[in-house]
This record gives C-alpha cells, structure tokens and sequence, in this order.
C-alpha cells in the first residue's frame, strides 16, 4: 500500500513539473519579430500639439540683447523641472531641466508671443512649430535659433506594472515599450498579450490594444504614445484566482498533504 502510494504521488509530481519545450515563453516581449515587416506610418509616430500643452520656447541669437523682446519676462536662471520617471516610487529619478519661457496653448489651440502676436498650433507638431516660429522671426533678426520643448507630456501607466503612476516625458517622445520601462516592466501577473491604451486627441477618445508578444505591435498607431495616453495592464485568471482564494488555503494542503503521509506509515506498521 505504501508503495502504491508513494509511486502515485511521485508520477504527480513529474506530470505537474513536466514542461512543454517547444512552447513559447508567454513572458518574452515581440517574439516573431523575424517575421513582421515594419511598416509603422510617419503619420502614427509624430504628435501634434494639443489644447492645454505647456510649450517652452526660447529664442537664441549671436546677440542676445537682439532677441530679448521674444524672451519677455525670462531670465536664465529660471528652470522648469520636469521628471522623466515622475510618478511610482522613484519620484527623483531622471530629473531633467528646461530653461525657456513658457506659453500654454489656449481653447482655439493659439498661443500669444511677443511681437509676433497669436500663432496657431493647430495640427502642428514640435517641429512644425518651430519652423513657423523660426520663420516668422527671420523677419525681425538674421539666423535665429529657435529651441520649443514641451513641458508637459504626460502619460499614465496603470495595473499589473512594478510602478503604477503619471510620468512627464521631457522630449515629447515615447513609446509604449519606453511607457512601461519607466513603470518598471510589467509584474508576472500582468497580461502581455491584453495591453490597453486609451487615447483623448482633439477632444475625440479612441483605444487599442496592444500584443507585446507580438512584433507587430511595431505597426499600430498606439505604438508610439500621444499626449495624455493612458496605459492599463490587465492581471491573469491566476492572480484573480489567487485574489478570490481563501487565505487558509494553503494551510489545508499542508494539513492533507501530512494527513497523506501520516496514513501511509499508518498503514505499513500495521502490515508489519
């Protein structure tokens, strides 16, 4: 009986342990990224100024006193502080400044700047914008630099991640790999095949979703994030599994599992 047992118990053990090799790895990222061909839009990868967007526009020259009127109010002592790793636990990481004086895009999607008056920023981006402004002051001072920086890219990145929270991109750019790098990755329980972003542009909201185990993640237009996307990673069956179950659960297995045992001696004493 003891042997009966002991050999039943131990064909459980190396059925329950026995691993599928030729199985993927449900927790590696992009894993047929040999087979998919990039094909991700210029369209998809640039965001355009919002309402609201915090801009930090600085206008440079050979002589500086030439170009203080477009600098109103500005001294170069003053930093904006923006944090590429805000949010989580780490809210000091990654601290990066920009000096610049700043102007916020109003509900019409128009800024005023000095000199030049209202300057649309209507389905522009960064660059787009700073080319207008650069061209537009050409006409006051010869070879300007003109340097636009957005203070205020905000993304959030919520659920099955090591650091839940809001995190400010300082250069505008990011992707959904760099959202949940800063986030800490994903935890074990975190669905990477389920990733959803949510997206407000133009007051419109629209959604993805997004495969992490599948390279054509690459290709979708949430791919690279937008100004105030959201990130929600879905949890597993097992870490709802494990949240429904009863905490004293693995106690009993214990108690059984000695209880097992305990009759297996039981039984071959007996015999003997």
């Amino acid at each position: 009986m003891r042997s009966k047992i002991l050999g039943i118990f131990f064909i459980f053990l190396l059925v329950s342990c026995k691993v599928n090799q030729n199985k993927p790895n449900d927790l590696n990222y992009m894993q047929n990224i040999e087979k998919v061909a990039i094909e991700a839009s210029e369209k998809n990868s640039k965001s355009t100024i919002q309402v609201g967007d915090q801009l930090v526009i600085l206008i440079t020259a050979k002589d500086m006193d030439v170009v203080k009127p477009f600098n109103q109010n500005y001294s170069s002592s003053e930093l904006i502080q923006t944090n590429s790793l805000a949010g989580g636990n780490t809210p000091n990481q990654g601290l990066t400044t920009i000096s610049g004086p700043t102007y916020i895009v109003d509900s019409e999607g128009n800024i005023d700047f000095p000199i030049l008056g209202k300057l649309s920023t209507t389905g522009k981006t960064l660059v787009d914008f700073k080319d207008k402004v650069r061209e537009e002051i050409t006409r006051y001072i010869i070879n300007p630099t003109v340097s636009v920086r957005l203070a205020n890219f905000k993304i959030t990145v919520l659920g099955e991640v090591t650091r839940q929270g809001d995190y400010v991109v300082s250069n505008g750019q990011a992707t959904i790999l760099n959202a949940l790098g800063m986030a800490g990755d994903l935890t074990a329980y975190g669905k990477r095949d389920n990733v959803l972003v949510i997206r407000t542009e133009n007051g419109q909201i629209s959604y993805g979703k997004i495969n992490l185990q599948d390279a054509n993640l690459i290709n979708s237009p949430y791919y690279n994030l937008k100004q105030g996307d959201a990130i929600i990673v879905a949890s597993t069956n097992t870490k709802d599994l494990a949240s429904k179950q009863n905490p004293n659960t693995g106690l009993y297995l214990t108690a059984a599992s000695i209880a097992i045992t305990a009759a297996a001696v039981i039984v071959s004493l007996i015999k003997k």
